[in-house]
């Protein structure tokens, strides 16, 4: 799918998105969720990607995960997307004028009490990123194509907490991509597949 094509799909998405289904929202049970936004940074090319990192293994919480940049939504935010653009660039060091806003899908509800907000930005292909290395190990791509294609996620399924937990994984060669991170990249390939 080429840049023109995939803006206009993204140009259809709804503007007041449902929220998505998540994997383990039923693990997480004391009601009170902490508002999160995450920015999916698409990448804009010949082969277009999406950007994502792998969080530090010495993060205290979802260590060597990977991740889309984001975090907490700041009273200081003004709105998920401010919270997901302040985060991409403390992460990563991508600058907010990189991104060209797109959109978001619908909050993803998390088995650790998060409500994530997931923002779609466009960013060029070619930019450099500068990783904190307090929060992020690596910075890579996860390409288009694998993402269009249906038969690439795999559900797999793991005893956790005393029961069984099933979720997707996405293929990439370096990389485990499960999780939230997985969940919403289904619902954006989903999103993405339908031409209407």
């Amino acid at each position: 799918m080429h840049a023109v094509e995939l803006r206009a799909r993204i140009a259809r998405f709804p503007r007041s998105p449902a929220p998505l289904a998540s994997d383990d929202a039923s693990m997480f049970t004391d009601g009170k969720l902490t508002a999160a936004a995450v920015l999916i940074p698409i990448i804009l090319g010949p082969q277009p990607a999406i950007l994502l990192t792998k969080r530090s293994a010495r993060m205290a919480k979802h260590a060597g995960q990977v991740s889309f940049p984001g975090g907490r939504i700041d009273p200081k935010d003004a709105h998920a997307e401010a919270a997901a653009l302040r985060e991409a660039e403390e992460e990563i060091a991508l600058a907010p004028h990189h991104v060209e806003l797109a959109g978001r899908l619908g909050d993803y509800v998390t088995g650790t009490g998060y409500a994530i907000t997931p923002i779609l930005g466009f960013i060029a292909s070619g930019l450099a990123f500068r990783p904190n290395p307090r929060e992020v190990d690596a910075v890579f791509e996860f390409s288009l194509a694998t993402l269009l294609d249906p038969d690439a996620p795999t559900r797999q399924r793991h005893f956790t907490h005393n029961l069984w937990r099933d979720y997707w994984v996405w293929p990439h060669p370096e990389h485990f991509i499960w999780g939230a991170t997985a969940g919403i990249l289904v619902h954006l390939a989903a999103l993405l597949r339908d031409p209407a």
